[in-house]
Order: structure tokens, then sequence, then C-alpha cells
């Protein structure tokens, strides 16, 4: 059940409205089902409608007369509930929209039960999902009744409704949501031939500009220089930047004007002071030396950071986990931007519903996803992948994050985050089966020859041997097949690489696992393969440490390997 609350100036047109049948035409058999004291005239039941239906109006603005008299009475004095069923609901019958209508009014302080001085209201039924609760906001006592809040308390004495009454159970929110568009702003996309509303066009486009920045500076930047977008940046009288404010080039007022909307009335996070907190918590993504930079893969380094969210999610650090979502959420912003024609609607649509699932009560400490957040913006600054493998590699990454989103809300009974995460999960889903497809094809052209690909049987079963039967009868198993015997050559040990593979994180959630450790092993055998001296080492470190997963599964070589590396090297030059 919905309710949706309004406050107004007229008793006597709300009164006329919810008993019309003439203008509204989906009015049938207007009626009262309950009252404040259960004898109040009936207009719909009445044979002189209109004697009756002042009647009625003079009785509910009784308490409202009389505190005008005193200079008391509110200007709104009005209020307005309707509460709709869902359509899977059964049709309920009047004495059980009697009692809802009485809960409601009990539990947001209109008529309190119990309170022979709560106000004077009705419920008014017209159809068959809905009812309407028009009351008056002046106590008998002449006070106005204190129902602050009354739309929180509402939505929780409906949800409590729809457990007993056996009804749908709707998917609450937490009040992080951004502002949806109103009918109005519907209307008007329509009637101009948009697709969206200028509110959710400038939404997406201020989280895009805020993924691909490193300051507010360049976020501005960024903005003004995106085609149709007005930006007009508010200043104090100091000169210190005090927010910013959007148009939609062509969205105007019936004076021609553009039609500006802040940043928190796009979203709750895209107000100036919460894009300067995320902006700051941004760090380098490549640490170590030059020829470390040199040698890193923006994508890899993003692929590796958003491997390691799911990660993050499963600590007790709350607010870490937050801040993770949000910067998982940048990256999905920014994909549609970089990622071929035919993969960017499911990944607009998949960035676009993942966008509710990266916000809830719970405040992101946002220095905790500096790496990821940094690494994201080292992807954008890179040219488009011609390689079709490393998109799909972050996208299976992704599909990863998703799901794990989806459980971590789910612990913490943030519906409507958790339907946002299944929604994204489809589209995201769908774009990656789409990327993966040819890269696997290429890859399983190069299947190794079958004694081969039985002794990397031997280690699949060795390595992951929960999923073992699982891998060998994935499509994919070819492509990973040759995958391993790429990486083999090579110089990788590929018990170990898929060892590796799997410490980084379990395959439990992966829909296609061969498809999870061919994407990994592709990654890690990209650098350099160990000396002989270094797999001697961290054998020896494996065998005493059994319990504990190898460590060299991440996107750059140990510190200790890096320097016989560089010394080989020098030795070879001389």
């Amino acid at each position: 059940m919905i309710a949706k609350i309004s406050s107004g100036v007229s008793t006597a047109g709300l009164i006329r409205y919810l008993f019309d049948t003439k203008k509204a035409i989906d009015h049938a058999a207007p009626h009262l089902v309950a009252s404040w004291d259960g004898f109040a005239p009936d207009p719909g039941r009445a044979e002189d409608f209109a004697a009756t239906k002042k009647l009625l109006v003079a009785d509910l603005d009784l308490h409202v007369k009389q505190a005008g008299r005193l200079d008391r009475a509110p200007e709104k004095h009005v209020w307005h509930c309707s509460i709709r069923a869902a359509e899977s609901d059964r049709h309920l019958a009047d004495e059980e929209w009697a009692d809802i209508a009485r809960r409601v009014v009990a539990a947001t302080g209109i008529a309190p039960a119990g309170d022979p001085d709560g106000c004077r209201w009705v419920a008014v039924r017209h159809a068959t999902d809905h009812i309407h609760i028009a009351a008056t906001k002046v106590r008998a006592d002449l006070r106005t009744a204190r129902y602050w809040n009354d739309y929180l308390t509402a939505d929780r004495e409906l949800a409590a409704i729809e457990k007993e009454y056996g009804l749908f159970a709707v998917v609450r929110g937490d009040r992080t949501a951004a502002k949806r568009p109103t009918r109005a702003e519907q209307e008007k996309a329509r009637r101009t031939g948009h697709a969206s509303t200028a509110r959710e066009t400038l939404r997406t486009t201020v989280r895009i500009a805020v993924a691909a920045s490193t300051s507010t500076e360049e976020f501005f930047r960024l903005l003004e220089q995106t085609n149709g977008i007005l930006v007009d940046v508010k200043h104090f009288p100091s000169g210190d930047v005090r927010g910013y404010t959007v148009a939609l080039q062509g969205d105007t007022n019936g004076q021609k004007e553009p039609i500006w909307y802040s940043g928190s009335a796009l979203s709750p996070d895209l107000s100036l002071p919460k894009i300067r907190k995320r902006l700051e918590a941004t760090t380098d993504p490549q640490p170590g030396g030059p020829a470390v930079r040199r040698r890193a893969n923006p994508w890899h380094q993003a692929t590796a950071a958003v491997e390691r969210t799911p990660h993050r999610l499963d600590d007790s650090d709350e607010a870490a986990a937050q801040a993770h979502l949000a910067a998982f959420g940048e990256a999905l912003d920014t994909l549609p931007l970089l990622a071929p024609q035919a993969l960017r609607p499911h990944l607009r649509q998949a960035a676009e519903a993942f966008e509710r699932a990266t916000r809830s009560r719970i405040q992101a400490e946002y220095q905790h996803a500096r790496a990821l957040r940094g690494a994201v913006r080292a992807m954008v600054r890179e040219p488009a992948p011609s390689n079709g493998a490393v998109l799909a590699m972050f996208l299976d990454a992704a599909v990863l994050v998703v799901i794990a989103a989806a459980r971590w809300h789910q612990l913490r009974h943030h519906d409507q985050q958790v339907a946002a995460a299944h929604q994204s999960l489809i589209h995201l889903q769908a774009a990656y089966d789409q990327a993966a497809a040819a890269p696997l094809a290429a890859l399983a052209q190069h299947r190794p020859p079958q004694h081969n690909v039985d002794r990397h049987i031997r280690h699949i079963r060795q390595a992951v041997s929960d999923h073992a039967a699982q891998v060998l009868q994935d499509p994919a198993f070819d492509a990973l097949a040759a995958t391993l015997a790429a990486a083999e050559e090579a110089g990788h040990d590929p018990h170990q690489l898929l060892q590796q593979a799997a410490d980084q994180r379990a395959l439990d959630d992966a829909r296609h696992p061969a498809r999870v450790l061919t994407w990994r092993i592709q990654r890690l055998s990209a650098w350099p393969a160990p000396s002989a001296h270094a797999r001697v080492a961290q054998a020896r470190s494996t065998a005493q440490r059994p319990n504990e997963p190898v460590q060299t599964a991440t996107v750059a070589p140990p510190p200790q390997q890096q320097q016989q590396q560089q010394q080989q090297q020098m030795v070879r030059r001389r």
C-alpha cells in the first residue's frame, strides 16, 4: 500500500472532488467508509446530495472556524491522504478500509486512538483499490494537530497493515533516493520527444562529470564543456564557491527562462559539499616508482580494485563498505563513455539502476575507497580499449560486485537498494555476455592439444576442487584451457595461477566460473613470469603458511620480484 499526503486550504473543494462523478469519470459510487465519530453525514448515500455535502463540510470545518475566531487556525487547514492498494491485492471490503483509515489517522497524529479531542476526518471510497482521508487539522481543544513526519508514520503503519492483511509488500525506501520526476516533467518530456526528463538527464550528466573529475575545478570545467548543459556557479561575497545549478538547454519555463536545478535537487549526493568530499578522497591509482607506472594498465588496475570490492563489503566497517559502493557506482557511470556503441544501452541502464544502490542512511567515509576511485579516474583518461577482453574482464568483476552489493543491502533491510541492484544486474549481465562472446570464441580457437588439456584439468581439480565439475562443464572451458596454455608458455605455473585466481574471490557467486578464471588468469599472467628463485621462495612460503591465501595475486609484482627483474635487466645490458 502507498500513501500520498498533501495539505490544502479548502475543505469544500476537496469534498467536492471526492464525491464528483461527472468530471472525474473514474469515480464510481462514492461513499463514506469511516469518520471521526461514525455518524458523519454521507452525501453518497443521502437523497439530497447537495444539502448533505454542505452539512458534511460544515461539520468538518467546525473547529477550524472556532479557532479562526481566535486567530489560531492554520492557513492550510486541510489534511488529505490517499491510500492505494497494489494491483495484485484482493479487493478489500468497506469494513477493512475503515479499519485501515482509523489506523492511519491514529498513527499520524491526526486522531490518536482514545483521544476524544482528535481532529475531525472522513474516509471516502470511490474506487475499488483506494480510499481518500479528508481531515481538518484543528482539534476539539482548538490546538493544531501534531502530525510531523506524517508520511513516514503512515508508511510505517501501512507496512504493518500489509503484513497483517496478507497484502503485497511494497518496497520501501530510507529517504535517500533521488527525487522522482513530477508528472508535469514527464508530460513535458513526452511532448518534446525526449526519452527522459530534464531532471534525469542532468542527474546522469552530473554523475558522469563527478566520476571523471579529480577536483571541483575540473568538475565544473567538464560540465561547461558538455553540449547542451548550462552551468551557473554560485559564489560567496569572498569569492569562494558555495554551490552550483545546472539547466538543460532548451528546457525553459513560461517566461522562456532556463529551469535551473541545484545539485541536491538532482540527487542527495550531488550537492557541492558532498561532491567535494568524494573528490578529496581520490588517490593515485598506481603507487610505486616510474617503472611501475609505465607498465601498469589502467583497466587492469581498475579491474583489480573492483575485484577487491566484495571483500570490502564482507568487512564489518559499514562506512567503508558504503564508500566502496559509491565509488563502484562512479565506475559504472563512466562505462557508457568507454564501451563500444552496441553495449552502451545496457551499460547506461545498469548505471542508472545501480545509482539507487550507492546510497543509504549509512554515511560513507570516502577515504576508504581512494584506490578504487583513483583507478576509475585513470581508466577514464585512457583511450577506449581496442581489446574486447579487457572490457569483458572488467564487466566480469563488476557483475560479482553487484551481486555482493545486493546481499549487503539485503542484510540491512535496504529494500529499494536491493531491488535497484537486482535491476542493474540484469543489464550488466546482458552487456557482459555480449562483450565476452567474441574474446572467448577467439581464445577457444587456440585450445591446446588434449594431453595438455588433461594436465590442466588435473590442475583445476586440485586448485578449485569445490567448483571443478562446474568449471569443466562451462562452455568457456576451451577458452580457459587456451589461457592456461599461453600463460604456461610465458613461463608461469598454471597450478599457481589457478590458486591465485581462486584466492582472489570465491566462485560461489559466478554463473560461469570458467569465464571468471579465464579473465583473472589473463590479468595475472600479463606480468612477467617469476624467476626460478622466486618460485622456490614462494613455494616455501606457501608451505609454511598453508592456510593463508597466496599474496602474489596482486596487480603489481611483489617488490622483491621487481628488484630481481631490474637486476636481471642490468646484467643483460652489461
